[in-house]
């Protein structure tokens, strides 16, 4: 299966916290200097930093880091921990006096899931965390699972999400790698049939629900719609909170792209999101997903058709390494059980 940082230059951080009111923690994508990106917001309630400076109108084309990070909008704050690490080691937009670094961030809804609303990722676990992503060796394995910004992720409001990663090399050596937190309001989705031996067949097949019932039918599969959005009681015995829900990408690529060219690569990637959860990008959900070029291996331009060729073939890749990423990251949740509720296990018998 792979994983993002197959991608030559590519490195990967955690760092979580969890006990004594903790389930969250935030993942930091390290490219190589010069990298280009651009992202795609197609969820309606997305929780971002910094993403219209990756428009392909705007100023700057470089990306010195991503960082995906628990906490909602409170968890935003990790980016300028990684702002830091980045500013300390030269990397960044170059101006009077030193450099800019540009890092995006998106957040996942997992406040109060470890029993402590205020328990939230900080600037110094942003920090922490590219730190840690600079210090890993080339190629190396990611964590997976309870780890990272996927340490409180949730899908349905049910069952435990994570973190998960895959890649696929193309025959004209470029590399296709992405890296997803499962935090999504819906749940996995495999076609009836599929027999394609991956981290996807172990994910069972789940049935959409029966969106005019209130209550799971006999033998039904999961959770009606209805139950996907009940929540916990307040514990002020107010009303409780609606669901906030998001899955969050970064897919990188070897491939040279241009700021729009990566911005369509993102757009294309959402695809992948829809093929691995239903329902996805809700009104609840923030899906987002951002795309990292790192200007290694030219594709053939020779002709128009040979320049479109390339790209729907590596857009089509990157949506399929995002599906078996997600799914990926659904097989690799282990349960939890904390003061806010018990999470299991996606499938489990």
């Amino acid at each position: 299966m792979g994983a993002i940082t197959d991608v030559p230059g590519v490195r990967v951080g955690h760092r979580q916290k969890s006990g004594d009111g903790w389930l969250t923690g935030v993942t930091v994508v390290l490219p190589p200097p010069g990298t280009c990106g651009s992202v795609d917001v197609q969820g309606g309630g997305p929780a971002t930093h910094e993403t219209d400076a990756l428009d392909p109108t705007t100023l700057v084309s470089a990306v010195d880091a991503v960082v995906l990070t628990g906490g909602s909008a409170y968890g935003l704050a990790t980016a300028a921990g990684a702002q830091r690490w980045c500013e300390e080691n030269g990397r960044g937009f170059a101006v009077p006096g030193g450099v800019v670094p540009i890092v995006p961030a998106a957040a996942i809804f997992d406040l109060g899931r470890g029993g402590d609303f205020s328990a939230r990722p900080t600037a110094d676990m942003g920090y922490a965390a590219t730190a840690a992503a600079a210090a890993q060796t080339e190629g190396h394995d990611v964590g997976r699972g309870n780890v990272g910004a996927g340490t409180g992720a949730v899908m349905a409001r049910t069952y435990k999400g994570g973190v998960g990663t895959a890649s696929v090399t193309l025959e004209n050596g470029v590399v296709v790698g992405a890296i997803a937190v499962v935090n999504a309001l819906g749940l996995p989705l495999t076609p009836p049939g599929n027999r394609e031996p991956s981290a996807r067949s172990v994910v069972p097949p789940h049935e959409p629900p029966n969106l005019a019932s209130s209550a799971r039918e006999p033998g039904s599969r999961g959770p009606t719609l209805d139950a996907r959005f009940r929540v916990p009681d307040s514990p002020s015995g107010g009303a409780a909170p609606p669901p906030l829900n998001t899955t969050l990408v970064v897919v990188a690529t070897n491939a040279v792209l241009d700021v729009a060219e990566c911005k369509r690569t993102a757009a294309a990637s959402h695809a992948g999101i829809a093929r691995a959860l239903n329902p996805s990008h809700t009104l609840a959900d923030g899906d987002t997903v951002f795309c990292l070029s790192t200007q290694a291996v030219a594709l053939d331009r020779s002709d128009e058709a040979a320049r479109q060729i390339s790209l729907i073939t590596l857009q089509s890749a990157a949506a399929d390494v995002v599906r078996s990423a997600i799914l990926d990251g659904v097989a690799s949740a282990e349960a939890v059980s904390t003061p806010a509720g018990d999470y299991g296990v996606f499938g489990a018998r």
